[in-house]
């Protein structure tokens, strides 16, 4: 049976009543605080971003699939997706890379197959631009394409009966990007302005109600290889020396509130795409949900957890993580109220690197996993490593606060007890206990290179489905 979508009204509804009641209904068993609070200018808390949120807290108030028997469907889309998105209308946005011509091409599918309904190709940009982009309050795509034009991809029922995407808005920022160039990652404020941070240290923001674009250029050397943040206090970029909050001036300016440096390390490591954090930078807490913001380094030979106080940029904590595994990571900190959760990519297999990437330090490594959870101490006196583990985790995880469970992939080698990669191998869905890292239910997704994850992280849905990106299109897993 093809189910209707779900009105505005109901979705935005269903996700308040399920952010309020998520904080008390898993308090006895999993980590809780409250998420961060929910960007007046972006989609759904949950679904509107890459991460989740305009915060990067890889939580939502949404639950999983229930428990029972789970059921998996690809949708082939001869692209890699590693943005899937939700509007508060029920309908799943991703953005995806042909694998042929690498082409950004804008996916609307259905929310009750996965399907795809209508397709918009954008205009070629840098391996990694166009991979990060967000839903805004009118469950608009905002990205920027190749042109350094600011995006907004909006659908509508078309007159043949289909579904048809369109550029809604198009704001060119060419005068802020210089050539050769390209944006790595947008989010809004809170004032409506889009801020953008581009592969080269530029930081800026951009409204396109006005048009006015204004920019700033962080110090030479430094590279933006990661998606930026945002929280009412400001906008957090880690480029491959430091971690920023910035702020705006009434003007748009943005000007640096504090930077903070961390180890970089004697190179990129295998399974990293930079040589620096593989942080998208994450703000939480337990008072306001952006208490504090948090990014990996890139020491050798263990990398650290870092927590700064968001109003003055002062540390909290740097607690050595993923010691049971290869310690490094190109991923996103999961956090929500006290806790923070790391997985490693450390020696992972990815196909293709960007351009100047350089040669990593060591030169291979195999891919052994890690997942790690470090609490910060109510009071706020430092931080304490809670597990260490070698879960295989080839997603980023996700948190669910409403029934208290992560979620990731897991890429299992085909020999088993080797640490060895193949195209060959399996990947199964796994929910974890946030208290203990023990995975307690996995699901077969598939086997061989159609299946794999690639580091990507995946969405859950209303209605429990989980909605996750590999490297030739979207798997939709729900439970019969």
């Amino acid at each position: 049976m093809r189910l209707a979508p779900l009105s505005r009204a109901a979705v935005v509804a269903a996700s308040t009543l399920l952010a309020l009641s998520s904080a008390t209904s898993a308090t006895a068993a999993t980590p809780t605080g409250p998420l961060p609070p929910a960007n007046p200018y972006a989609g759904p808390v949950g679904t509107a971003t890459m991460h989740g949120d305009t915060a990067s807290s890889d939580a939502t108030p949404l639950p999983g699939p229930a428990a029972g028997t789970l059921s998996s469907h690809r949708t082939a889309l001869a692209s890699a997706c590693p943005t899937v998105l939700v509007g508060a209308d029920g309908f799943p946005v991703a953005l995806c890379t042909t694998i042929f011509g690498r082409t950004p091409t804008v996916h609307l599918l259905d929310p009750a197959t996965g399907e795809s309904l209508a397709e918009l190709a954008l205009t070629q940009g840098s391996l990694l631009g166009g991979v990060y982009a967000y839903l805004d309050d009118r469950d608009r795509l905002v990205a920027v394409d190749g042109n350094r034009d600011l995006l907004r991809v909006a659908h509508r029922r078309a007159a043949s009966g289909g579904w048809e995407l369109y550029v809604d808005s198009r704001l060119p920022l060419a005068g802020a990007v210089p050539d050769g160039d390209a944006v790595t990652g947008v989010a809004p404020d809170w004032e409506g302005r889009v801020w953008f941070a581009t592969g080269r240290g530029v930081v800026g923001t951009a409204d396109d109600r006005t048009g006015v674009v204004r920019s700033l250029a962080l110090p030479a050397g430094e590279q933006v290889a990661n998606s930026i943040s945002t929280a009412p206090s400001g906008t957090a970029v880690s480029t491959t020396h430091a971690t920023y909050l910035l702020t705006a001036a009434a003007d748009g300016t943005p000007r640096i509130a504090w930077r903070r440096t961390y180890e970089r390390g004697p190179g990129r490591k295998p399974g990293q795409l930079s040589w620096g954090t593989g942080s998208t930078p994450t703000f939480f807490g337990p008072r306001t949900g952006t208490d504090y913001l948090t990014v990996v380094d890139n020491a050798a030979p263990t990398v650290n957890l870092l927590v700064y106080r968001v109003a003055d940029g002062s540390q909290v904590c740097s607690v050595p993580v993923l010691k049971a595994g290869g310690s490094g990571s190109e991923n996103s900190p999961v956090a929500v109220g006290n806790s923070v959760f790391i997985a490693s990519t450390y020696g992972y297999p990815y196909p293709q690197l960007p351009e100047g990437a350089g040669d990593s330090v060591p030169a291979s490594a195999a891919f052994t996993g890690g997942l790690s959870r470090v609490d910060v101490r109510a009071d706020g006196s430092g931080c304490d490593l809670k597990w260490d583990n070698r879960v295989r985790s080839a997603a980023v995880p996700r948190l669910s606060t409403a029934d208290g469970k992560l979620r990731t992939v897991l890429r299992e080698p085909v020999i088993p007890g080797t640490t060895a990669t193949s195209v060959l191998d399996p990947y199964h869905y796994a929910e974890i206990d946030p208290e203990t890292g023990a995975v307690t239910r996995t699901k077969w997704l598939g086997s061989g290179f159609v299946f794999d994850t690639l580091q990507m992280v995946g969405s859950i849905a209303p209605g429990g489905v989980v909605l996750q990106g590999t490297t030739t299109g979207v798997l939709r897993l729900t439970a019969e």
